[in-house]
């Protein structure tokens, strides 16, 4: 099985968990649904409108702070930035404006503007996107392209940390969660694309994108 991660073809079974089969890559230690076994776009969607982010929420501002503070630590005044996956109500874009900085939103079910992914960015943020990608290479090339030189690739996922607890963990059981990744994950990305890699805290990674 190939890893749509780091499209090593070094992917090995790793477990069985109620009609579901996830993989696991030798390589950069990504686990992923079965491709065959991944939701359809009706599937996701109806997911998504369970969600509820609200902008004054403090409780949820409180969990977007984990991403938001160390990269507003490391960006430069008025910075412009993109929301990418930013879903229905982007409050994170709201506290990144807030701190001073332009922020263009894109998701792919609540703002499909393609006229964003034709400029780049000092800095991309992607609040708990990456474990919902398809293609996740695919997907990584793509953010790449839109950051600038010296830009800073902000994420922010639930690590997989304890493989015992897998089967019952509740980011697992997440229908739309189809891939889930180690701190080890994002520095084999890193290595991948020559980027720098920093996991400034847990379930937090900057991949900050070389000058020239």
């Amino acid at each position: 099985m190939r890893c749509p991660v780091c499209e090593a073809a070094s992917a090995r079974f790793f477990l069985h968990v109620v009609a579901r089969d996830y993989w696991r890559c030798v390589d950069c230690e990504a686990t992923f649904l079965d491709p065959a076994q991944r939701p359809d776009a009706a599937t996701e969607a109806a997911q998504y409108r369970l969600h509820c982010n609200e902008p004054d929420d403090a409780a949820y501002r409180g969990f977007l702070g984990h991403l938001a503070r160390p990269l507003l630590d490391r960006l430069p005044p008025a910075q412009h930035g993109l929301d990418y996956g930013c879903g229905p109500g982007p409050v994170l874009a709201a506290m990144l404006r807030e701190a001073g900085h332009i922020v263009a939103l894109y998701d792919p079910f609540y703002f499909d503007d393609a006229t964003v992914l034709a400029q780049a960015y000092d800095f991309i943020s992607c609040t708990e996107v990456t474990e919902h990608f398809h293609h996740p290479a695919d997907e990584f090339r793509r953010l790449e392209q839109l950051l600038k030189p010296g830009g800073v690739l902000a994420v922010m996922t639930a690590f997989l940390t304890d493989d015992t607890r897998f089967a019952d963990w509740h980011y697992r059981r997440d229908p739309t969660h189809v891939v889930f990744y180690r701190p080890a994950t994002f520095h084999h990305l890193a290595r991948q694309h020559g980027w720098a890699c920093e996991i400034p805290c847990p379930n937090v990674a900057l991949l900050f994108k070389r000058e020239g």
